[in-house]
């Protein structure tokens, strides 16, 4: 468990990791609003009032709550030079017990992709996930087409384990998830972060 008293924030040579608060609603509503187009074929349909302050405080509860229950590591990455909103990473479902293990989530703002953000911020959050949370397995899925999301979970230490069918609903659509897996006794599933 994460606990009440230990605050998130996990630093990178380009990037700020923290959960979300309140006052980052007009910059996440912002570039989620601008990226609309680019999200949209690898995300399921956002809710009606997906991008509303309401929702969005009501993710600042969840955040808080999956963090202090130790279920979930919602993080948004800020560009350290002028603290704008880059995307985010979740680390969701955390298990215990004789799995610890979580679920691996991101997505990135147009303007921010193919410039390294995530490959960096998924690094720490790794690192973190290992070191700090003591997990032992991290998931991830992705739709087999997404190029560039293999590739990053590729470059971060994830293996190929296999095809999930009908696994999310992306878009619209049952969509089939290529599944990766990182685990921390695999040599070549280790970063150099932190």
């Amino acid at each position: 468990m994460l606990g009440r008293s230990k605050k998130v924030r996990i630093e990178t040579e380009r990037l700020t990791l923290r959960p979300p608060a309140h006052g980052d609603f007009r910059g996440w509503a912002a570039l989620r609003t601008a990226s609309r187009e680019f999200l949209t074929p690898w995300e399921p349909i956002w809710a009606q009032d997906h991008l509303s302050r309401k929702s969005f405080t009501n993710r600042v509860y969840w955040a808080n709550r999956s963090i202090q229950g130790g279920t979930a590591l919602p993080l948004f990455m800020f560009r350290r030079a002028d603290n704008v909103l880059v995307g985010a990473v979740t680390l969701d479902h955390i298990r215990r017990g004789p799995s610890q293990a979580g679920t691996t989530g991101y997505w990135v703002g147009e303007r921010f992709a193919r410039q390294g953000y995530m490959r960096e911020g998924l690094e720490a959050v790794v690192h973190y996930a290992f070191n700090e949370l003591d997990l032992s397995r991290l998931e991830a899925g992705c739709l087999p087409e997404n190029a560039a999301s293999r590739g990053v979970l590729e470059k971060v230490g994830y293996k190929y384990e296999g095809v999930a069918q009908s696994y999310l609903q992306i878009n619209g659509r049952w969509r089939n998830h290529v599944l990766y897996a990182n685990l921390r006794s695999d040599r070549r599933g280790r970063t150099q972060a932190g």
